[in-house]
């Protein structure tokens, strides 16, 4: 099944029953989470779905303690089958040594975001994510799928609204991420992330709106 066809396919479906459908049209699924502000919306929809499935954990080693504490706490609560995934050692500590993302955010998130995921997406059909449109201009012309590097991508939230995730969160008695009451509606490293509205805090003052996993 191409593209378009996956689209027409899944557009009409609400997003639990998108990812029932994702489970009749492959095998290998990589779903990565960054544990962020949205992100227990499609963590409670695949713990319900496919409680098995494992869940790709990005730790850039810059991470707010209070995203890692709730990462902790969505483990227990939804029984996650949680995988951290690293970059190199001695490539992170040379990015804390030379304070990396102040002079070139883009090549600290090369070294700890994109390198170490790319070691594993060719083990992969598809890859799973909770982009939302809302979340900015980029992500405003995405589909539900589409195919990049020869990986299909799979966005099964990406027309719902943050009104929408914040009513499920709300009605299945779901934990807010700590700082979401602190002003942050978008949390990434701690270095590059600041309070604001949708991702508006994130890297200001930079050319820079993406880590580069989805560009």
């Amino acid at each position: 099944m191409n593209i378009e066809k996956l689209n027409s396919k899944y557009l009409p479906l609400q997003p639990e029953k998108r990812i029932e459908e994702l489970y009749n049209d492959f095998s290998n699924i990589l779903y990565t989470s960054s544990f962020g502000t949205t992100a227990v919306y499609l963590l409670h929809l695949f713990s319900k779905v496919h409680p098995g499935q494992a869940v790709h954990f990005l730790d850039t080693t810059y991470h707010f303690s209070q995203t890692l504490d709730y990462r902790d706490e969505l483990i227990r609560l939804l029984n996650l089958n949680v995988v951290v995934l690293k970059g190199e050692a001695w490539r992170n500590e040379f990015t804390k040594q030379d304070r990396t993302w102040k002079k070139d955010p883009d090549l600290c998130c090369s070294v700890n975001k994109v390198e170490p995921l790319e070691k594993i997406k060719g083990s992969y059909d598809v890859w799973v994510s909770g982009l939302m449109h809302s979340q900015n201009t980029h992500r405003e012309g995405l589909k539900i799928f589409e195919e990049k590097d020869g990986l299909v991508k799979f966005y099964p939230i990406i027309d719902q609204t943050e009104e929408i995730a914040a009513a499920y969160i709300k009605d299945n008695h779901l934990p807010l991420h700590p700082l979401a009451s602190q002003g942050y509606q978008s949390v990434g490293c701690s270095h590059c992330t600041l309070q604001g509205r949708a991702r508006e805090g994130r890297w200001v003052n930079k050319s820079k709106s993406e880590c580069g996993l989805h560009l």
